[in-house]
């Protein structure tokens, strides 16, 4: 059938691959015989790995198992190399002596074997050829005799007789136990079997039946009659004609069957790939692939666990631990040892009896880190333990956008835990192995992620190496307690005695008196399991007449692994060898065994050794031959794993030893070069598609050009599945080559790979491989780009192709005449993406988005809601913030890394101090506990109940570390606790009706001072919590203090008031500072308390200490666009940085008299907390869960030029060339930006502050709404004639504009009027008149916020309260629509206004249809809820 594999090969077996690549699949044709000669094909060990593969495919195909070529000729018939003692002995008795001379000769009795068993010996290929018929002829004729004498069956008999081709069939379908075995046979017959000799010549397709003695047509029929009675549905029989030139191949009866196969072929894959997957289900999404990951981890627990002996006493210890703890708060377990120990297995027995010990119903995660991609990340990791948990719990699963980071993954676990904890139904037990082989990132060597202690019925239990120090160091650190660490010993002679034999048991052998007693000779004193694993592996090969001499066992793993090595070479060849295992140990997550065949036909100098003596079979087709591999792949066995990645199943080595002994032995740097560049070659798919790549036969003198047929890469099988394994591995593969321009154009510099990537792997693995590349490449272009995915990283993940382009292009834009190589080219191919886009998205202009290089440093994640409390250690280097949720998180400010998760308050957190240099915190919340923390494990140290709950909690902090007591305030109590004992010092209870609204603790006066509603000031001694002295400070009983600010260094508190009062308070009464116009919203002092800012409205104005206490600094006061909420000020006192309800920072230079230096955007909501240290700004918002690291000294050419706009106060042209909008600094000018050059291109000046703007572009019209109420209308095309629209009287300000789509008509929209007026054409620019209509809104106490204009003069409003109108002006008639719950904010009607989208803040969208008044769709983003 050499035909027949020759065409499937080139025809079906790319287009049947291209077809399962499509589904995410990869096909792997494994045919034994293909590129073999006959010579080879008659190794009676075939036979066996055939058998052998086709176990393999019946467990792991998710297609076809088994497909059968049939044809006249049945092929060869191989000898056994294993016949049972009895009927070896049986056999013998019935031949002559010569006959019976010979078996004995090549058989040799084994008694290791269980059941006894005699092994044909091997004999060199020469001398097989000359002895496989006698022996065949031998057997056949002993089998037939002992038939006749009853000594065996039939069956038996025919053992000796039966082809290869029947023992295949029989194992791939005939003897199957399933219902539908994904098994074909493909059948060629020909019409004329009754044909006479002479009729026509053999051929390659048709085998001449004269060739065939009786016997074997026979076994043949026989075979043809099993299948057909059987399974006639999975038999496609084809006849042939028969005719003088039917061995021409270009016949075309020939050509039409060989079609035919071919495309039955691809029909039989296609329709078993595409059955199995119904069956199994879309296994992408996330639950099926969970259950791929567990099932893949219960599997090699299983076969960890089935040859587990001795450890007696350790898992007693342990389980003794697990149940003292089972009950209270407790810390991680963990198991320690050397390489090759055993303590996976000792984890794997754990998991196994932990549920005989803590109950049935106890629930068990057990991971082995590093066996498959998702373990081996603690991103992935930590999210399908979540999944896992709350699918055991019923609880609701981890929401999408606490997947995507895995700050928010290690919050979310500890409440989990918690959670768990508090049902108090089953127990959870978390079992992690080998925490050193998780990848590096996301600081997963920091074990930050790992919870501080474990609650009540929940245990960790996780496993270590102490062949890596620095990890185990890091965990000793996040685990100090000494009690809770567990060493994995070697095993005992005895202990590693009963393993081999169980080892051996399992695999039907025994070893003899002899070898037993050198076994124990080799181990004395017991070893490492590893080594008694690997020295099964020795003694399985040994027989019971192997002699002494050949008896080895290796006393370590690098030995055994070159030992393993120079056997294989010596079968194999030293090339083919060197290069698989380089290969292998070269791969970043490991091959495939088809990856490998591919890259092996890509090797020459692997080929030119398979052919140094013939050539290949094929004259097209150039590839390496099958057998050649699986008999490799069979010997390498002990050496290799199995691993789960990038949704296959990878080849990498069982134990880094043997992974370092590859490299020392095969890998020198010029070999790593070339290795590297192949598999480079591979995914990267140079090859592919019929492309030839020659090959010169030194030996031969030949040069073969000829298709490899290896697997195409592109970067998208499909719509929907991507090349992973592209993905994962080019990158690493072009780096190591020295490939860098191949690198920068086609990976790190290419949007298509970039978004790939993105989509189907996440932005962190994109970031890994320009932190990979970066470090090993100079070049700045790249690192910019790295910082732009760190920047874009909260609003990729997850999210739609067309978003990646939009932050591409907004980030990277104005960098591209700096940078046009790399940034430049990106750029160009976003915008050309989006120029071909089929679906609406937004283009930027320029650049308008924070740019790498820029103030934003990075953004901190990892809470769910907005952030309420935050402080820096006293050397700056830790981070501590508390959330709306109780959630709170610890960074390193020097690597922007998380460091721990705070779990335990229940609600809101208040306040944060930081103390002891940075070692331990304090908090206070809404859930009335204080809890006092140890920022170096990221354990709790003491939970105090602060306040009781029908009392108002804490809401500020004091840390007098001096005294060691920490004081907290509400707004009745001040109580002093003990930072060392956390016991009650002393408590001071206040009235109800006179509420403390600031407090002060004055530590070296020992005063402590609370300032109430209506100016009453009390003072207290801070040792004893005893009254000092209580009285009205004057001036002030008619307002209330809003916030305050500590001078230690003179004694006094600034307290800021409700009226406007700054008042500096002392002991002996208070002066009164300065009246300030407005309500006093918040006090800073620096560091040094020697400038003071105070927030009012929209200002902050700024004193200076001197020895009779402040004075005013800046003459004038620093003004904002809308009122202010915080400030810091630098430590040099250089700088002051405020924040306003602007949604921006604003940093003022000092030392230039308060002169605006840069303003910081991009913050997406208003900054209600800042802190400062040097240059580096840390900005939070009560409103948004995330932080942001600003860099305050940066390249201000990296900086985009562009103004930033005032919310709801911009114009954009209808072509997208212009932008109109304000300034934060300046709201009485409207800026017209040109966005084709990246430039400001006028400025108009108007009479007061600008509200609204609207575009009138065919009329080029600008219209502006005042703050006064007037409405001032600008001609685009001349300066001299600006038209007035005066407000109707006692009407301001302009809340909205709307012009229609026709520009005929506008609407200006006052509080509770809308004037509608008519734009009328005329010469040199069109006349607006008084307004058409006037009408009044009826909603008492609501606004109106937004207004459309429509044709015929119908008016679509929105309110403040929610409520939505659209009012006929003619007709005088209003149409309520179906209300918004909160304020519509945004109003917008479609070009031909049969349809309207309004918004409001509570982030409801909906679309009405305008005709019938009525709502068609409704879209809202919601929170998800924690526990």
């Amino acid at each position: 059938m050499a035909t027949e594999r020759e065409i499937l090969l080139e025809k079906a077996y790319p287009e049947a691959q291209a077809a399962c690549q499509k589904h995410g699949l990869m096909l792997e044709v494994i045919d034994l015989r293909w590129g073999i000669s006959e010579l080879v094909d008659s190794d009676p060990r075939n036979t066996q790995l055939s058998l052998e593969e086709i176990e393999a495919c019946q467990k792991l195909s998710a297609g076809p198992t088994f497909i059968g070529l049939l044809g006249d000729h049945c092929g060869h018939q191989p000898v056994p190399r294993l016949i049972a003692e009895k009927e070896f002995e049986a056999l013998i008795l019935q031949l002559p002596g010569d006959s019976a001379q010979l078996l004995t000769r090549w058989y040799q009795r084994d008694e290791n074997a269980l059941p006894t068993c005699y092994v044909l010996q091997p004999a060199d290929r020469q001398a097989w050829c000359h002895l496989e018929g006698r022996l065949a002829s031998a057997l056949r004729v002993a089998a037939l005799k002992a038939e006749r004498c009853g000594l065996m069956g039939p069956e038996q008999r025919h053992r000796y007789h039966k082809p290869a081709i029947e023992w295949e069939i029989e194992h791939g379908l005939l003897n199957t136990q399933q219902s539908n075995p994904g098994a074909f046979i493909f059948l060629r017959e020909v019409e004329d079997s009754n044909r006479q000799t002479g009729q026509g010549a053999t051929s390659e397709l048709l085998e001449k039946e004269d060739n065939l003695d009786s016997e074997a047509k026979q076994l043949l029929n026989n075979l043809k009659g099993k299948i057909a009675s059987r399974y006639p549905e999975h038999l496609k029989v084809h006849t042939l004609p028969c005719s003088k030139d039917s061995g021409n191949p270009q016949r075309k009866e020939n050509n039409k069957y060989l079609k035919q196969l071919c495309e039955q072929f691809i029909a039989v894959i296609n329709h078993q790939v595409l059955e199995n997957l119904r069956y199994r289900g879309q296994t992408r999404e996330e639950p099926g692939r969970l259950l791929q990951e567990l099932v893949h981890h219960a599997a090699l627990c299983l076969k960890n666990c089935r040859f587990f002996c001795g450890r007696q006493n350790l898992l007693d210890n342990i389980f003794h631990c697990i149940i003292q703890n089972n009950d209270k708060t407790h810390t991680t377990l963990i198991l320690y040892g050397p390489p090759g120990c055993g303590k996976t297995a000792v984890m794997c027995k754990l998991s196994e009896q932990v549920q005989a010990v803590l109950g049935e119903d106890s629930v068990v995660v057990i991971r082995l880190l590093g066996t498959s991609q998702l373990s081996s990340a603690i991103h992935s990791l930590l999210r399908d333990i979540c999944l896992q948990v709350c699918l055991a719990f019923d609880l609701p699963p981890p929401p999408t956008q606490t997947k995507q980071a895995c700050s928010d993954l290690v919050l979310f676990l500890g409440k989990l835990l918690l959670t768990v904890s508090r049902r108090g139904t089953h127990t959870l037990v978390v079992f992690l192995d080998s925490v050193e082989r998780l990848l590096p990132g996301d600081g997963a060597h920091t074990f930050h992620w790992l919870p501080p202690d474990c609650p009540p019925r929940v245990h960790i239990v996780i496993s270590i190496s102490t062949a890596e120090p620095d990890t185990l160091r890091a965990l000793q650190y996040a685990v100090p307690e000494a009690k809770a660490y567990f060493e994995v010993g070697p095993l005992t002679s005895e202990e590693g005695e009963e393993m081999l034999e169980t080892l051996l048991t399992s695999d039907r052998r025994r070893l003899s008196p002899a070898q037993w007693a050198y076994f124990h000779q080799s181990f004395p004193d017991g070893g490492q399991a590893l080594l008694f694993q690997l020295a099964f592996h020795e003694a399985r090969k040994w027989a019971s007449y192997t002699s002494p001499s050949e008896l080895v066992v290796a006393s370590t793993a690098q030995d055994a692994m070159h030992r393993l090595c120079e056997r294989l070479e010596k079968s194999h060849g030293t090339v083919l060898v060197a290069h698989v295992l380089g290969y292998i140990a070269s791969s970043r997550n490991g091959l495939s065994d088809m990856e490998l065949k591919d890259i092996l036909s890509l090797d020459d100098e692997a080929l030119s050794e398979i052919h140094h003596c013939h050539l290949p079979s094929s004259k097209t087709i150039l590839r390496l031959p099958p057998l050649h591999w699986a008999r490799l792949r069979s010997e390498m066995g002990e050496c290799l794993a199995e691993r789960k990645a990038d949704g296959f199943t990878l080849l990498c080595f069982a134990h880094r030893q043997f992974v370092e002994t590859v490299q020392n032995r095969y890998l020198s740097k010029q070999d790593q070069i070339k290795r590297h560049f192949l598999l480079a070659d591979f995914f990267k798919g140079t090859w592919s598609w019929g492309m030839k790549k020659p090959l010169t036969l030194p030996h031969l003198s030949r040069t073969l050009n000829a298709d490899r047929k290896v697997a195409p890469q592109p970067l998208w099988f499909s719509d929907t599945v991507a090349n992973l394994r592209k993905l994962s591995e080019l990158p690493f593969h072009l780096l190591n080559a020295g490939r860098i321009e191949e690198l920068k154009r086609d990976v790190l510099g290419n949007m298509n790979w970039i978004s790939c990537k993105i989509i189907a792997c996440g932005i962190e693995s994109v970031v890994d491989d320009f932190a990979m590349c970066t470090e090993r490449i100079r070049c700045p272009e790249l690192r910019l780009v790295q910082e732009t995915l760190l920047l874009s990283k909260p609003a990729v993940g997850g999210v739609r192709m067309s978003i990646i382009y939009t932050e591409m292009l907004a980030r990277l834009l104005f960098l591209v005449p700096s940078y046009p190589e790399v940034i430049g080219e990106l750029c160009q191919q976003c915008l050309s993406w989006c120029s071909a886009c089929p679906y609406p998205v937004l283009i930027p202009r320029c650049g308008f988005l924070q740019p790498p290089g820029g103030p934003l440093r990075t953004t901190l994640t990892g809470f769910l809601k907005g952030v309420t409390a935050m402080a820096l250690s006293s050397d700056h280097r830790l981070l501590v913030a508390g959330s709306q949720d109780g959630s709170m998180l610890v960074w390193n400010m020097e690597v922007f890394e998380m460091l721990h998760a705070l779990p335990g308050h229940s609600a809101e957190v208040r306040c944060v101090k930081v103390f002891g240099k940075g070692t331990c915190a304090v908090s206070a919340a809404m859930d009335h506990s204080l809890r006092i923390w140890n920022l170096i494990s990221g354990r709790t140290r003491f939970i105090i109940q602060d306040t009781r709950i029908e009392e108002q909690p804490s809401h500020h902090l004091h840390v007098d570390e001096g005294h060691m007591i920490v004081y907290s305030f509400s707004d009745t109590k001040v109580n002093a606790w003990h930072l060392e004992t956390a016991e009650l010092v002393f408590q001071i209870s206040g009235e109800a009706s006179a509420a403390w609204m600031c407090s002060a603790v004055f530590s070296p006066r020992l005063v402590i001072m609370t300032v109430s509603e209506g100016g009453t000031l009390s003072l207290w001694n801070s040792n004893t919590g005893e009254l000092r002295s209580k009285h009205q400070l004057p001036g002030l009983w008619e307002e209330t203090p809003t916030s305050s600010v500590l001078i230690q260094k003179q004694g006094k508190m600034i307290v800021g008031f409700s009226g406007g009062s700054l008042s500096m308070i002392s002991s002996d009464g208070n002066r009164l500072l300065e009246k300030l116009p407005g309500r006093v919203c918040f006090v800073v002092a620096s560091e040094d308390e020697s400038i003071l800012a105070a927030g009012f409205k929209e200002y902050v104005r700024v004193y200076r200490a001197d020895p009779a206490g402040f004075h005013r600094f800046l003459t004038a006061d620093l003004e904002h666009d809308g009122t202010v909420q915080t400030a810091a000020i630098s430590a040099g006192n250089n700088i002051v940085v405020t924040a306003s309800q602007a949604a921006s920072i604003q940093v003022w230079s000092l030392a230039e008299q308060g002169l605006l230096t840069d303003i910081l955007d991009g913050t997406g909501a208003p900054v209600t907390l800042l802190a400062l240290h040097d240059c580096t700004l840390v900005s939070a918002s009560h409103s948004t869960p995330s932080l942001r690291v600003w860099n305050l000294i940066y390249n201000h050419q990296q900086k985009t030029p562009a103004p930033a706009p005032n919310p709801g106060c911009t114009a954009l042209s209808h072509g997208g060339n212009y932008v109109y909008f304000t300034q934060p600094e300046d709201t009485h000018k409207v800026i017209i930006w040109n966005a084709t050059e990246g430039d400001v291109c006028d400025t108009l000046d108007t009479s007061a502050r600008v509200r609204c703007l609207e575009i009138a572009e065919q009329n080029q019209l600008l219209f502006t709404g005042l703050i006064s109420g007037t409405v001032l209308v600008f001609p685009l095309n001349s300066r001299q004639d600006v038209a007035c629209i005066p407000p109707p009287e006692s009407q301001k300000p302009v809340n909205d504009i709307a012009i229609d789509k026709q520009e005929k008509q506008l609407a200006i929209a006052y509080d509770d009027l809308v004037l509608v007026l008519d734009i009328i054409p005329a010469d040199p620019c069109p006349v607006i008149n008084r307004p058409t209509y006037t009408f009044k809104t009826q909603i008492p106490g609501a606004l109106i916020s937004r207004v459309v204009v429509l044709a015929d003069y119908r008016v679509l409003y929105g309110m403040t309260s929610g409520d939505l109108f659209l009012y006929d002006c003619p007709r005088a008639r209003v149409f309520p629509l179906e209300g918004h719950r909160s304020q519509i904010s945004c109003l917008e009607s479609s070009h031909g206004e049969q349809w309207a989208l309004s918004g409001s803040e509570d982030s409801l969208q909906c679309l009405w249809d305008l005709e019938f008044c009525q709502q068609e769709h409704e879209m809202c983003y919601y929170k998800v809820l924690q526990w």
